[in-house]
């Protein structure tokens, strides 16, 4: 805990305000900025070409994989929106502020919604990508999930309505779940929703196949099944099988970097988790291509064998600095890797165990289980009223996310009776959606002009 925060901490123990009091500073801030006031679509006055924000972009990255990370942002309007957060930052920056920070996702689209295991075994849904994670206003979280449904709809053939209702929604669950979380007993807010449970709470039941589906899914995806899939004996120990270019040898002086980097990583585990990664042996690295916006960052899989034939294969990917840095000021962490795995920990009502960090050459990493029961909802495959229960799912689960960094109360202060909030994001998210698409198709001709090279998978 930095300086600041502990004088903080020292201020406020000890001292008990009214619920009543809390509720009032958040209506006192929508005062100032009123909810109509988020409606407005702002771009920045500095706002890069789509050419000169990719070029920017990928400065770091590793050249033959710029033209995979365009190609797949090329897909499509989401898939440019999933790989350009950087881009929405500038613009929401130059719009309104309700005067409320959290410990944002940073990067709240609705691919960033997923399933995973707790070390229970319980298959729970949050927000699962925190590269961007940063504090700041807690509307920039929710408006980058509202803009992302709008281009899921559309790219799945709802109609413009469906697409606006479910964006309307996720602000309303949003707004519903704030309150509720601040009715609650802190130490039960604090854990709320997540498993599926939360389906019925966010009136999300026409998901429950989908949840059900996925979540059947998930529980396979281990890391026994990687291991099974990916590798191979050799004499007596085990390898990847290489599936270029996806899945890739490297020399062996890389492999010895990421390994010689692991002790360091198993420093920053909680006390509790230091025995049991220290129960296991390295037997191979290798280099993945993941993602759409992290493609060209370094990303090694470490194959690590435990208890007989028992497998456990851990992501070590690139950190780099949070894409809203540049907008809302500096880290208090110097590491990027610790910068992630904070905000994880800080947002997520269960984190993956082994999460940490380390670095490799001078370049910062977060390490993780790789496939740790994880899963999806497709967002883009789902029907106009599936897509709806889909935005209130993740409106909720976001409006939990922020509760644990920002009093529930006072974001309920500001979000209660706020239909005008949810109709201005609403239309907000099909502002900046149109904005997206335009983006896109900058995108797609500097790519035909030759300006950017591309790879179509």
């Amino acid at each position: 805990m930095g300086e600041r925060k502990r004088a903080e901490a020292a201020a406020a123990l000890g001292r008990w305000t009214e619920p009543e009091e809390v509720l009032a500073q958040g209506r006192a801030l929508r005062s100032q900025v009123d909810h109509a006031a988020h409606r407005a679509m702002s771009l920045a006055a500095d706002r890069p070409s789509v050419v000169d924000y990719v070029e920017a972009s990928n400065e770091g990255r590793l050249p033959d994989l710029v033209p995979l990370r365009i190609g797949r942002m090329l897909a499509s309007p989401f898939s440019f929106f999933r790989g350009s957060a950087g881009l929405m930052a500038g613009d929401l920056a130059a719009g309104v502020a309700s005067g409320l920070d959290a410990q944002l996702c940073g990067d709240a689209h609705a691919a960033n919604f997923g399933l995973y295991g707790t070390p229970e075994g319980t298959i729970v849904m949050d927000i699962n990508d925190f590269d961007e994670t940063f504090p700041g206003p807690w509307e920039w979280d929710l408006k980058r999930l509202a803009t992302s449904l709008v281009l899921a709809g559309r790219e799945g053939g709802v109609s413009e309505k469906g697409c606006r209702d479910a964006a309307e929604d996720a602000v309303h669950a949003y707004r519903e779940a704030a309150v509720h979380l601040a009715g609650l007993p802190f130490l039960e807010s604090w854990s709320a929703l997540g498993d599926e449970s939360v389906l019925s709470k966010s009136k999300a039941q026409d998901l429950t196949d989908e949840f059900s589906k996925a979540a059947s899914k998930a529980r396979k995806n281990t890391s026994a099944k990687v291991a099974a899939k990916w590798t191979r004996r050799e004499g007596e120990h085990w390898r990847f099988v290489a599936d270029p270019p996806v899945l890739t040898r490297i020399p062996d002086e890389t492999a010895r970097g990421v390994v010689d980097a692991l002790p360091s990583y198993v420093d920053t585990l909680r006390e509790s988790r230091y025995n049991l990664i220290m129960r296991y042996g390295v037997s191979d690295v290798a280099f993945r291509v993941v993602g759409t916006g992290s493609v060209g960052l370094r990303n090694y899989l470490v194959l690590l064998h435990g208890n007989g034939d028992e497998a456990l294969v851990l992501q070590v990917k690139e950190a780099r600095p949070s894409a809203l840095a540049p907008f809302l000021g500096t880290s208090e962490h110097k590491h990027e890797g610790k910068r992630i795995v904070h905000g994880a920990r800080l947002v997520q009502a269960e984190s993956d165990i082994l999460l940490g960090w380390t670095t490799i050459e001078d370049r910062h990493f977060i390490v993780r289980q790789f496939r740790n029961r994880k899963g999806e909802i497709d967002a883009t495959t789902l029907k106009r009223d599936d897509l709806d229960d889909y935005g209130r799912l993740a409106g909720a689960l976001l409006a939990r996310a922020h509760s644990r960094s920002v009093d529930p109360r006072l974001l309920a202060g500001y979000c209660a009776d706020g239909e005008d909030l949810d109709t201005a994001i609403g239309r907000y998210a099909l502002d900046y959606a149109d904005r997206t698409e335009a983006d896109h198709a900058e995108l797609a001709k500097a790519v035909k002009d030759g300006r950017l090279p591309a790879h179509v998978e």
